[in-house]
């Protein structure tokens, strides 16, 4: 982390809410989102680009900020080595998923394929043929809690060929 990518990660307000509200204790996005004030969505961004940066963590027990890393740029009195760059996918799959449930769709094309691979990968075996109730029965556990529905996210996998579809039957190819 640079001075300069420090100063840009807490140069929007939105984001220095969000840094506030985690050293005040805000745990997960939802307690970011009390906290704050803010969407959702502004608040997972702001957290994705704290994360990004190297100033939150998010190691499975809850948002934190890495004191580590601020105090060692503190003491370098400069930018320690930079942290490897996050492989693409993981970003994706982290900004869009949060306790393995589906936060919204991402408009980008590209994005949304990356992140139904996942949930087709996970939700459904290859070659095997479900009802259409049993696949709209494994995506609401995607959808719990969430901006999207179901529907829409069957709809996708359709579309993507993802899932083929025939006479209410479905399978992934």
């Amino acid at each position: 982390m640079s001075a300069q990518a420090l100063a840009g990660a807490l140069a929007d307000e939105r984001r220095r809410a969000v840094f506030a509200a985690v050293v005040l204790g805000a745990g997960d996005l939802s307690a970011v989102v009390s906290r704050t004030g803010l969407s959702a969505r502004d608040a997972a961004t702001a957290v994705r680009r704290l994360t990004d940066v190297g100033v939150l963590t998010d190691d499975g027990a809850g948002l934190r900020v890495d004191g580590q890393r601020l105090r060692d740029f503190a003491r370098a009195g400069g930018p320690p080595t930079p942290a490897t760059a996050a492989n693409p996918r993981e970003t994706i799959l982290r900004t869009f998923l949060r306790d393995g449930t589906l936060t919204r769709l991402p408009a980008q094309r590209g994005r949304r394929r990356v992140l139904l691979e996942h949930i087709t990968e996970r939700s459904f075996e290859p070659g095997v043929r479900y009802p259409e109730r049993a696949v709209d029965d494994a995506l609401r556990r995607w959808c719990e809690g969430g901006e999207a529905d179901h529907v829409s996210l069957r709809r996708y996998l359709v579309d993507d060929l993802l899932l083929a579809r025939e006479q209410g039957v479905y399978w992934r190819p």
